[in-house]
């Protein structure tokens, strides 16, 4: 098996890298290669979908991305600790019909000891937009790398009731 570009205990360093990883596999729309970063026993949730292994983790990501097109995602670190994780993210598609979705989510990732993800919980909304809404247009570019998630403009003052 290929060495994973980050193992536990993670450090700032090393957790940041593991999520970038993460973004970079996911951004390939591929899921046999996705599926690689988590062991052959790893527990999922996503949304109300629970799975366990790698072989329903690839069915899984095919039937994601034959309805998710032009599916382009954002990681963000929020903590880690130990062997865990915490990211936060955005990601945007459009199903066949034309609609241009958002998604806000936050996922626990637990990590064996060889850096190969154990479980995996993940909370998502979504949310209709325009096109003319998008913020994310397909895998980050080099110079992005680091950056935060895209948000949109906040008004500089709250409204007065």
């Amino acid at each position: 098996m290929a060495p994973r570009p980050a193992y536990p205990v993670f450090d700032a360093q090393s957790a940041l890298q593991k999520v970038q990883a993460a973004e970079d596999a996911w951004n390939t729309r591929d899921p046999e290669r996705v599926a690689l970063a988590y062991t052959e026993d790893s527990v999922w949730r996503n949304r109300d979908t629970h799975l366990t292994g790698r072989d329903a983790i690839v069915a899984f990501l095919r039937q994601k991305w034959a309805r998710e097109l032009d599916y382009a995602l954002r990681k963000e670190l929020w903590s880690y600790s130990g062997n865990r994780i915490g990211v936060r993210f955005q990601y945007e598609c459009r199903d066949a019909r034309g609609q241009w979705w958002r998604s806000y989510g936050n996922e626990l990732w637990e990590f064996a000891e060889d850096g190969l993800m154990r479980r995996r919980e993940a909370s998502i909304n979504d949310v209709a937009i325009a096109e003319s809404e998008r913020r994310i247009f397909g895998a980050r570019p080099e110079q992005e790398r680091g950056a935060g998630l895209p948000e949109a403009a906040r008004p500089l003052s709250l409204p007065v009731f």
